[in-house]
């Protein structure tokens, strides 16, 4: 088959296009032909080292074992099971879950041993992967593309909107709207839970888009006096703020924050380290929350809404698997609305 593989951290040019065997799934496992591999931060920062230290960087302590082939927001076809699969699980599209973990059922996310599929297993940036059978769920959508851009960055939208506990007389401001995760927070918390939300982006251009999707408000960051707009566009300090993008609008946002409000955040690629003044903090009696993916329950929870049509995929563009290097650097771009799609 044909997959890519990075082969050790660094640049796009740690990424090649590879001839591997088809992997056999081993008895609690299906092999699945892959359709669609959506793209992510996490195997850009696998690959950039961006999560470790000391060279070492993954989603556990001893660092990713190279070669190893990326992707985790995967659809496809199940052609072959092992075992133990009873199930008659053979010709059905799915979506993949995309970590196994030891932990008990509302804590997988948080489990020690929480491994991810693209980093410590071999992905979907192939033609075939293989992944246990329970792993596996229905398509939500018939379409395969639209289908890869939920598992990952709605599983983590998701999670973080049921984590803060948004209420429909709340507003709510989002940080990257425009990107994979923030344009699914947008959907997730005024068309599921009945938020108000304030969309934050730094092209304007974008705005009939996001409003579309249900934003009320959309502001650019690039503004000389964002806090100040946010505030009035709100009629005063806003409920929460759920972030993607980290330091860039880290102090903005605690200022914009009622007492009582909570900040957010599963992301940092406008900057990784801050400046805190405690006293706001304490002061303003605000919550921090670190949120990344979620449980299966809230994944099942999710391709239900999906199914029911109240979040819609968005997909900036998509390119054939053989150019993986440059679907990620162009998933680096700024400007753009929503996924970028591998296609084998």
């Amino acid at each position: 088959m044909k997959a890519v593989q990075v082969t050790g951290y660094g640049d796009v040019d740690k990424l090649e296009v590879v001839e591997l065997p088809i992997p056999q799934p081993k008895e609690n496992e299906v092999l699945v032909k892959v359709k669609a591999c959506a793209i992510n931060n996490t195997e850009i920062w696998m690959r950039e080292g961006a999560y470790g230290t000391n060279s070492k960087s993954g989603w556990r302590p001893e660092g990713v074992q190279f070669p190893r082939t990326p992707g985790s927001d995967i659809t496809g076809t199940i052609v072959k099971v092992g075992s133990t699969v009873n199930d008659p699980m053979v010709g059905k599209d799915v979506v993949l879950f995309p970590f196994t973990s030891s932990g008990k059922e509302g804590t997988e996310h948080i489990a020690e041993d929480m491994s991810f599929i693209g980093s410590e297993y071999d992905g979907g940036y192939a033609e075939y992967v293989v992944w246990p059978a329970e792993l596996c769920y229905d398509m939500p959508l018939s379409d395969y593309t639209e289908s890869a851009v939920f598992s990952v960055s709605g599983l983590t939208a998701w999670h973080m909107v049921e984590q803060i506990q948004v209420q429909p007389y709340e507003t709510i401001m989002v940080t990257g709207a425009n990107g994979g995760v923030g344009s699914l927070i947008v959907q997730i918390a005024s068309n599921v839970f009945g938020a108000k939300v304030i969309a934050i982006v730094g092209d304007l251009a974008l705005k009939d888009q996001l409003k579309e999707l249900g934003a009320a408000h959309v502001l650019s960051y690039k503004s000389d006096n964002l806090a100040e707009e946010i505030i009035e566009t709100n009629g005063g300090p806003i409920d929460s703020v759920l972030d993607v993008v980290g330091d860039a609008l880290f102090s903005t946002s605690l200022h914009v924050l009622k007492k009582g409000g909570k900040f957010c955040t599963s992301g940092s690629a406008g900057g990784q380290k801050t400046e805190l003044d405690f006293r706001t903090l304490y002061l303003k009696h605000i919550t921090l929350y670190g949120s990344v993916l979620g449980t299966r329950s809230e994944f099942k929870r999710m391709l239900e809404v999906i199914a029911e049509g109240k979040m819609k995929p968005v997909i900036d563009r998509t390119f054939p698997l053989e150019e993986a290097k440059e679907a990620q650097q162009y998933f680096k771009n700024a400007g753009k609305l929503g996924k970028i799609v591998l296609l084998p």
